[in-house]
């Protein structure tokens, strides 16, 4: 498995991809295997899924980076370019407006982010954020979901990442600070 993290298919099961799909991981990789998917990229591979088989975009997706780490195609936490990057969620008791300037005022950020350089680089109220982390050496991109009115889901991403062991420190490191400020946002 490596150092990374856990594989999509240990994240999603085969049950409840089987529920959705009609097929569960050993299915759809014998299927991608007698259509020659390793011969092929990953957007090609999940609009094949689509086009060919009508699997919902996300599946697809998820069923092409489940495929594409079992065959060797790429590591877990490695993205279809072959850049490497973690992300965390976390959804907090309150609404999306009063999320953002967590992540975009220097005074509050540093009461539940006191690591890293992080530079603001585009913030859109109650929808979005992206930084820059360490210089510029990698980049931060927060993405807020309302699920309600004093709900938001908070997405996080971090690409730019030398490697897989940057990876796992870093999905630690996000599920600790996103907790952190799931903590201040709702007391």
């Amino acid at each position: 498995m490596g150092t990374a993290g856990k594989k999509i298919t240990e994240r999603l099961s085969g049950q409840a991809l089987h529920q959705a799909t009609g097929k569960d991981w050993d299915g759809w990789f014998a299927l991608l295997d007698s259509w020659g998917a390793t011969g092929h990229d990953h957007a090609a591979i999940a609009r094949h899924l689509v086009g060919a088989h009508g699997v919902p975009g996300w599946y697809a997706q998820s069923i092409t980076v489940g495929y594409e780490q079992e065959r060797g195609m790429r590591a877990v936490g490695q993205g279809s370019g072959g850049g490497w990057q973690a992300s965390g969620s976390r959804t907090v008791g309150v609404p999306a407006r009063l999320v953002n300037p967590w992540f975009a005022d220097d005074a509050l950020r540093p009461r539940w982010l006191p690591e890293g350089e992080f530079t603001l680089r585009t913030h859109r109220p109650g929808r979005s954020v992206t930084a820059d982390w360490d210089g510029g050496a990698s980049r931060i991109a927060v993405h807020l979901t309302a699920r309600s009115e004093q709900r938001t889901r908070i997405g996080l991403s971090h690409t730019g990442l030398p490697d897989g062991d940057a990876v796992a420190a870093y999905k630690a490191f996000w599920k600790e600070r996103l907790a952190d400020l799931k903590e201040l946002l709702e007391s």
